[in-house]
Order: structure tokens, then C-alpha cells, then sequence
């Protein structure tokens, strides 16, 4: 008769055990608390300081394996503000300078370049598209086209 006693006991305290350890998981997990998003002023913060009037080169250029730096070589780019989302931009090699616009998304995670004044050099329509930021670890920016898989990259460095 104490065998039935026994294993009642065990098994209410065992069920009771289950329970103070599930109770546990759920305080701890409902305290845990996740990093915060970056705040819009902050990511508009970073990309003026980084980005906005300063210049880039292009330092890798491929598409679909074909390397096109060359295309690039001397070309310095920037990205001047309108607003935190927009503005001109210029390409300028040896005297000749050439303008457009760029915008961003408000998450900057998406880069659209436009270079058309006076009119497009050779090499330019590759850079003239949506881009997608793969890595924003200045002084490189690493962009592959947006809503795209293709092997197509481009890096721009921080002069």
C-alpha cells in the first residue's frame, strides 16, 4: 500500500517541479528584452557623416563574372543632400563632371543612383539602377542589384 502512496506523491511533485520550471522559462523570456531597431534619426545620423559629401570610388565593379573596374578608374562619386533620402550627385574624372540623383529608401537599405547630365558616359547605365545595400561597413559600400539574384556587385570606397 505504500508503493500507491509513493509514486502519487512523486508524481504530483514531479508535475509540480514541471510547472515552477515552465513558469520560469516564461518569466525569463518575457524579461529578456530584444536590441532595439535603430532609430531613423540615428541611421540618417550615420549616413550623413559616412556617405552624404563625400567621395567614393568605385573599387569592384562585376557583372555576371565580367570584371568592369577599369571602366572606373579615376572616377570620383558624391552624393550630395537635399534631403536625408535624396539629392544630386556627381561623377568627375579628369575636368569632366557629370550630375544626377540619388535616393534612398528611409531604411537606407535600398540605393538608387541616376547619373544622366549632360549626357551618360560609357560604363554608366551599369551604375544607373536600384541598388541594395549587402554591406555598409564604411569606408566600403558593397551594393548588388536590387530585387535581384544576379551576379552583379558593386563596391564603392570612401576616398
Amino acid at each position: 500500500m505504500s508503493t500507491p502512496h509513493f509514486s502519487s506523491i512523486f508524481y504530483k511533485w514531479r508535475f509540480l517541479i514541471a510547472l515552477f520550471f515552465a513558469a520560469m522559462i516564461l518569466l525569463l523570456q518575457s524579461c529578456k528584452k530584444d536590441a532595439p531597431a535603430p532609430t531613423v534619426d540615428l541611421l540618417q545620423q550615420y549616413f550623413e557623416e559616412n556617405v552624404l559629401n563625400r567621395d567614393f570610388k568605385v573599387s569592384l565593379a562585376t557583372d555576371n563574372g565580367t570584371n568592369l573596374t577599369t571602366q572606373y578608374s579615376g572616377w570620383v562619386f558624391r552624393l550630395l543632400k537635399n534631403t536625408f533620402i535624396d539629392g544630386p550627385m556627381t561623377a568627375a574624372n579628369n575636368g569632366q563632371t557629370y550630375s544626377g540623383t540619388w535616393s534612398c529608401t528611409e531604411d537606407y537599405g535600398k540605393l538608387t543612383i541616376n547619373i544622366t547630365q549632360p549626357s551618360i558616359p560609357a560604363g554608366f547605365p551599369f551604375l544607373n539602377r536600384a541598388w541594395r545595400f549587402t554591406k555598409k561597413d564604411i569606408p566600403t559600400m558593397e551594393l548588388a542589384p536590387w530585387g535581384s539574384t544576379a551576379p552583379i556587385v558593386l563596391h564603392m570606397r570612401r576616398l
